[in-house]
C-alpha cells in the first residue's frame, strides 16, 4: 500500500533515524536525489539514506551553483523527496542562507520540510563549487558561530559541517577549522576537495568525528570505492550530483535524436519502460487504495 497517502510511514524523525544510521557499524552510503522519482530509485536499488545537492538543485533549475537558490527553493526538494521515498535526507545548506539567524532559520525549515542532517559549510557568498579554484573563506570563529547557532535552532537535525580550507590554507588549518566546527556543536565533518588517498586518511587520524566523503565526478576528489573510502576511515560517502549527470545525457541525447530524426525509436532500448516506471511508483497500489476507499464511502440506497 503506498506509504505517502496511507500513513504507513516512519515514526522517528529523519534527524532520529539518520542519527541511528550514523551509529550503526560501517560506512553510510549515500546517492544524490533530487526529485521524487530518482529518490524512489535510490531507495529501490536498496540505500538507506539519500543526499540533496545544492548543485543539483540548481542545476535542475536552469541555474549556477553560486548561492542563487532560496530555502524555498531546497524545501520543496526536501519535502518531495521525503514524502516519495522516506529516507533520511543530508541536505546541501550550502553557507547558511547568511548569518547565524538565516542558518538557524534554515535548520528549522529544513527539520520541518523533512531533512535528517543539515551541511553547512564555511566558504562565504557568492560561494563556489568546493572543487573550484579561488573560494573565499569565512574565519574560523565566525563559521563556529554559525554551527554554534544551527546547533542551538535544530531539534534532531544532524549538522554536517564543512570546510573548504584546503585549497587556500592547507591541510592542517582544516583540521584545525573542523575540531572548532566540533566543538561548536557540529556532530560531522565534510573535508572537502582532498585530493589524494593519504590526505584522506591524515584527516581521519587527527579528527575524532564521523566524516563525510565527496566522490564527486570531474573534480579534484580521486575515484575511491565506497569501501576505499571507510579504510581510510570515513563514515560517510556521498556521490552528489552523479544522478543528474547521467539523467542530463541522456536527455541531451534524447533531444538530439528528435531535432535530427523526428523520432524516438532508436532510444527505446536505452529508456525505462512504463511497465518499470508503474512499478518504481507503485501505480497498482495507489489505484488499489483508491478502489479500496471509493468502495468503502458509497452510501447504502434504500430500495
Amino acid at each position: 500500500m503506498p506509504a505517502l497517502i496511507a500513513g504507513e510511514r516512519s515514526a522517528a524523525s529523519a534527524g532520529r533515524r539518520f542519527r541511528d544510521l550514523l551509529a550503526r557499524p560501517g560506512l553510510l552510503r549515500m546517492p544524490g536525489a533530487y526529485n521524487g522519482l530518482s529518490a524512489l530509485q535510490a531507495k529501490r536499488a536498496g540505500f538507506e539514506a539519500l543526499y540533496l545537492s545544492g548543485a543539483a538543485v540548481s542545476a535542475s533549475m536552469g541555474l549556477p551553483d553560486l548561492g542563487i537558490t532560496t530555502i524555498d527553493d531546497l524545501c520543496f526538494h526536501i519535502r518531495t523527496c521525503a514524502h516519495a521515498a522516506d529516507l533520511p535526507m543530508l541536505v546541501d545548506g550550502d553557507t547558511g542562507f547568511g548569518e547565524a539567524l538565516n542558518a538557524m532559520n534554515m535548520a528549522r525549515r529544513f527539520e520541518e520540510a523533512g531533512a535528517g542532517a543539515v551541511q553547512i559549510e564555511d566558504q562565504i557568498l557568492p560561494k563556489k563549487c568546493g572543487h573550484l579554484s579561488d573560494k573565499r573563506l569565512a574565519s574560523p570563529e565566525e563559521m563556529a558561530r554559525k554551527v554554534a547557532a544551527v546547533a542551538k535552532a535544530r531539534r534532531d537535525l544532524v549538522i554536517v559541517a564543512r570546510t573548504d580550507a584546503v585549497a587556500s590554507e592547507g591541510l592542517d588549518a582544516a583540521i584545525d577549522r573542523a575540531n572548532l566546527y566540533l566543538a561548536a556543536g557540529a556532530d560531522a565533518i565534510f573535508p572537502e576537495a582532498l585530493y589524494d588517498a593519504d590526505m584522506f586518511r591524515a584527516f581521519a587520524a587527527r579528527v575524532d568525528a564521523p566524516l563525510l566523503a565527496n566522490m564527486t565526478e570531474f573534480g579534484r576528489t580521486p575515484f575511491l570505492t565506497a569501501a576505499e573510502f571507510e579504510r581510510l576511515g570515513f563514515k560517510m560517502v556521498i556521490w552528489p550530483v552523479s544522478a543528474l549527470r547521467m539523467a542530463a545525457a541522456a536527455q541531451a541525447d534524447l533531444y538530439r535524436e528528435l531535432a535530427e530524426t523526428g523520432s524516438a525509436k532508436a532510444l527505446l532500448p536505452r529508456m525505462q519502460t512504463r511497465a518499470d516506471l508503474y512499478a518504481t511508483i507503485d501505480y497498482a497500489g495507489y489505484e488499489a487504495l483508491d478502489s479500496a476507499i471509493t468502495a468503502s464511502v458509497l452510501p447504502a440506497i434504500d430500495e
